[in-house]
């Protein structure tokens, strides 16, 4: 048996084209979606990252106010510009670019966003309503994995999910949606602490590897027809490639499409959609802003 390769690329375009429609429908009322995106140093991988939202956001007719800041930036300097930016009533969205350098705190910096602009889903008013299922922006990746997941024809209700990894911005959130009551998924969440990770993993109806590990998972810790979602975004050195790097997932691929029902690709899964969703959260928060303010 051989794998169904789930299509990021295609499923983050129908929602693109979805979001795009609703934008004009909001600049028909003189209403700008507008998401500002700050960048703090020359990271390569965060100007990759900033250049693909910016992108995306013109190709959906919405605006992006582009800030980029010195590495040497002070956390002060930075709050003051994320007060300024919550009070301007032409910006919907906040994004800070993570990570930020070692001298600026990343949780003081999320917390001063006002969460009506949170469309990173970090802040702890947007984490504490996603926990008690209260409305509230989602984060992007993990709400793009459901999505990936709720196309499939599988049952989701009763099906034992497996969680590689524990991060605040994929892994903990991912656990947290999966097993609401909506979805009703039984859940492992598993981490560098976990015994026998193989064995879990081999439970998985639906295994969901974002560790940030390269080929972590292998072909055989896959169950037969199981749903493998790759979050994993790894750069890899490969002197062959024009940029001297590859990107490769967590998940084995070659060996895991022997195992597995469905899987997603690395690049062209999981990525694509996030982005989608992010242009989704922007959109929802200048409608939310739109109503409030009319």
């Amino acid at each position: 048996m051989s794998a169904i390769v789930i299509d990021g690329k295609a499923a983050a375009q129908k929602i693109r084209a979805g979001v795009k429609v609703r934008a004009a429908a909001l600049r028909e009322k003189g209403v700008l979606p507008c998401l500002a995106v700050i960048l703090v140093g020359e990271d390569p991988a965060s100007l990759s990252y900033v250049g693909a939202k910016e992108k995306a956001l013109t190709e959906a007719g919405m605006a992006s106010r582009d800030i980029r800041l010195p590495q040497s930036t002070g956390e002060g300097e930075l709050l003051a510009l994320i007060g300024q930016l919550n009070r301007d009533p032409a910006i919907h969205g906040i994004l800070v670019q993570l990570p930020l350098p070692a001298h600026i705190g990343e949780d003081t910096v999320i917390a001063a966003i006002d969460p009506a602009k949170d469309v990173d889903g970090f802040h702890p008013f947007s984490v504490g309503s996603m926990v008690l299922e209260r409305p509230g922006f989602l984060p992007c990746t993990p709400l793009g994995v459901l999505t990936l997941l709720r196309e499939l024809p599988l049952t989701l209700a009763g099906a034992h999910a497996v969680v590689v990894g524990r991060s605040n911005i994929v892994g903990k959130p991912l656990a947290n949606l999966l097993c609401r009551r909506d979805l009703n998924a039984t859940v492992t969440l598993c981490h560098t602490g976990t015994r026998d990770l193989a064995a879990r993993c081999r439970e998985a109806d639906i295994l969901i590897a974002a560790a940030g590990k390269p080929g972590l998972i292998s072909g055989g810790m896959i169950k037969e027809g199981a749903a493998v979602i790759d979050v994993g975004v790894n750069r890899v050195a490969d002197p062959a490639a024009k940029k001297g790097f590859r990107l490769r997932g967590d998940v084995d691929f070659e060996s895991a499409l022997e195992r597995a029902g469905w899987i997603t690709p690395v690049p062209g899964g999981v990525g694509p959609m996030t982005i989608a969703m992010l242009l989704q959260n922007v959109l929802r928060a200048a409608e939310q802003q739109e109503q409030g303010h009319g």
